[in-house]
């Protein structure tokens, strides 16, 4: 979010809109957003909500709900939010990538993938979830969409970090090692901080 002027002030001018309009959800969403970036999160929650209940097409404060339950580690409500945010908007494809990103982390791995393809369907530029959904593959010991997957990816976004990575992974757990330490090496040379015990691994596949 990018305001004029700072948090306090918008929340501030939020406030005095909301003690005249109390039901005005684009308003109270907006309130929540900037008490989002204030970092007042259980506030956030409470405007968002208020959005929610006064607006029948709020999906995008549901996504924000998702963002903050995951700060806080809720995973639960992390899926909530966001199944609720594309029963709303169907064609959502940031609510899908979420929502995979979301099962991932709780191994519901068969729902992630779902989500994550759901989410490149409908939006193939999304990076992120391309980079989760090999990740999703591999946690189902499917290493072959794992690569294909990857390599996807970074036909798409050759200068994307994190999904040479992930492909450096996907090429490591079917023993190409050559091809792991390429896509490893190309990930650092973007910038990208590679786990330093997956550099250790492999380490004795280097050539001297």
């Amino acid at each position: 979010m990018k305001n004029p002027q700072g948090a306090e002030e918008f929340i501030y001018e939020q406030r005095k809109i909301l003690k005249e309009n109390p039901e005005c959800a684009s308003s109270s969403y907006n309130l929540g957003l900037g008490l989002m970036e204030e970092d007042k999160l259980d506030e956030a929650i409470d405007a968002f909500n208020d959005a929610i209940d006064n607006s029948g097409r709020m999906f995008e404060a549901y996504v924000n709900l998702g963002y903050i339950y995951f700060k806080k580690g809720d995973l639960d409500r992390v899926v909530s939010a966001n199944i609720n945010a594309v029963e709303l908007e169907p064609r959502y494809a940031r609510g899908y990538a979420n929502l995979g990103f979301a099962y991932l982390q709780m191994m519901r791995t068969d729902e992630a993938i779902e989500a994550l393809n759901k989410a490149i369907e409908l939006n193939p530029d999304i990076v992120q979830a391309w980079a989760n959904l090999i990740n999703a593959y591999l946690q189902k010991d499917e290493i072959k969409l794992a690569i294909e997957t990857g390599q996807k990816l970074i036909e798409k976004a050759p200068d994307f970090g994190l999904g040479h990575n992930n492909l450096a992974c996907a090429y490591y757990n079917n023993d190409d090692y050559g091809n792991a330490i390429k896509h490893i090496d190309k990930a650092s040379s973007l910038g990208f901080e590679a786990h330093p015990e997956f550099l250790e691994r492999l380490e004795p596949y280097r050539q001297k």
